[in-house]
This record gives C-alpha cells, structure tokens and sequence, in this order.
C-alpha cells in the first residue's frame, strides 16, 4: 500500500484547466477537461478505448499537430506556466517526456543508441553513469547487444522507460505500458515504474486500460468517458466505489457495461488545491 504524503497538497507541477481539443477543425474529441498532477507519486488515467486518455496525453506533449489535432480552449500550464501551442521539442526541454503507446523504440539501432537518444534535449554526451542508472532498474538491458528490434515485448518497455529516464524529466507521460504484455511481465513492469517513481522523485501521468494494474500503483485516479472526466479520486476512494469495481475491475457480474452518463450520484472531487 502506498502513504499519501505531503506531496499531495503541494503546487501541483501539471494543470490542465479546462481544455478541449478538436481534430480537423470539426471534430470535438476533448470536452473541457481539467486534471492536477502533484510534484510526486503516479495518477492514472481510466477508461474504456476511444475515451480521449492518449489524446490528453498528445495535447500536453505538444504531439496533436501531427494528427491535425489543436487546443482550442483552456490551458495547460508546466511548473506554473502555460505550454499550450508549444512544439513537442520545447516541451521535452521544460522537462516533460513521453512513452508512447507501442512503445516506438528504433528497431534498427541498439539498446546503447536508443538510450542516447532520450538524451538528445540535453547538452554534451550522457555520461555513463546516466546509463548505469538505467542498467541498473532494467539490468536485462545490459546484456542485450544486439538491435533493439529483436528485444522481447517487455524488454522493448523496459528500453522504453529507460530512453525516457536519460532525458532526466520533471515529469513522466505514460501511454498504455501494459499494451501487449504477459501478465507477469505487466505486474514486472509496473513495479519498477513505481519504483522509479518513488527513488527518483518523477511524478508520472499514466493512462492504462488495465485498471486493476494501474490502481495498484497510482495515488490518485480519474475515470474519463467520451473526452470527458467523469470521476475522480484516490487509489483507495476509487478501487472501492462500487461503479469502478463494476465497469473497470470485474467484480460487478456479467452485465453489459453501462456507461457512466447513466449515472447521476457521482461526484466531481477536487485535490491538490
């Protein structure tokens, strides 16, 4: 069980206010969304596919543009300031790094290169201390020497995660770790994300389908729903609702998924003020 600490009611380093998001100049995907990560510990994103959890994601790492996609109200504001229509380079500079869906490491290039490459936002070569560090959470990935396009699903995550850890970020996207993944390796995987989490002090976004997975880890949750936040709460306020434990956690019997619009008792909960 992971402590809330102090963290929670400090400034939150991530805020978004109120965003939405059109693809194509027609098509409204995100419907004012508002959302708080603390300077510490995991909050996860919930939701069935095509909810809007990766296009949140896309809207603060600046990546909508290649999808013709666009912030068109509200903001998004970095350590208090507004990244809303910056370029994703900028965006990895202030500090914030994504893991993609898919995990998209460079087949055709090593692990050693792959690696580098997370750090190409910062100044002069990474020392190898910075690849000792990731050696040591994914020490796997030290013995593989070949291309990375021969790694397993798992090693392939684990080269993943570690690309991201030598851009040294503020902050940590993580779209769908699990994707793909053994259930062994998903509880794995996981757990060295808390733990990077934790050693290292990176707060992280994490949007997962795997519900169960993801609140076993994170601190504190939100439930989207048709590009909407429909509830959100702690780890423990939310593995004991009794609608999460139905729609999302398999303990509510056979019945068809309903959808939260049925639902009128929910309540929107704000933390980190």
């Amino acid at each position: 069980m992971h402590e809330h600490t102090e963290s929670s009611f400090l400034s939150p380093i991530l805020e978004l206010n109120n965003i939405e998001v059109v693809y194509n100049d027609v098509v409204l995907v995100l419907h004012g969304v508002s959302l708080s990560v603390p300077p510490r510990g995991i909050v996860a994103m919930l939701g069935a596919n095509g909810a809007g959890k990766s296009t949140t994601l896309k809207a603060i790492s600046g990546l909508l543009g290649a999808e013709d996609g666009a912030v068109t109200r509200g903001d998004i504001l970095f350590e208090g300031n507004s990244i809303r229509g910056l370029e994703p380079d900028l965006i990895v500079r202030r500090g914030i790094f994504q893991v993609m869906e898919g995990r998209r490491i460079v087949e055709d290039m090593t692990v050693i290169e792959n690696l580098k490459l997370g750090a190409y936002s910062r100044p002069g070569h990474p020392p190898q201390n910075d690849f000792d560090e990731v050696f040591n959470y994914f020490p796997r990935l030290k013995e593989r020497t070949g291309l990375a396009g021969y790694l397993s699903g798992g090693e392939q995550q684990m080269l993943a995660l570690g690309r991201a850890l030598m851009a040294k970020p503020k902050l940590i996207l993580m779209d769908e770790p699990s994707m793909g993944l053994s259930p062994l390796l998903v509880q794995e995987v996981f757990s060295i994300i808390h733990t990077i989490s934790v050693e290292r002090n990176i707060p992280i976004l994490l949007v997962e389908q795997n519900s169960a997975a993801a609140l076993r880890h994170a601190d504190y949750g939100y439930v989207m729903e048709n590009g909407k936040i429909v509830l959100e709460g702690t780890r423990d306020e939310l593995v004991n609702n009794e609608d999460i434990r139905e729609f999302y956690l398999g303990s509510g019997g056979n019945d068809a998924r309903r959808s939260f619009k049925d639902l009128k008792t929910y309540k929107r909960r704000k933390r980190w003020l």
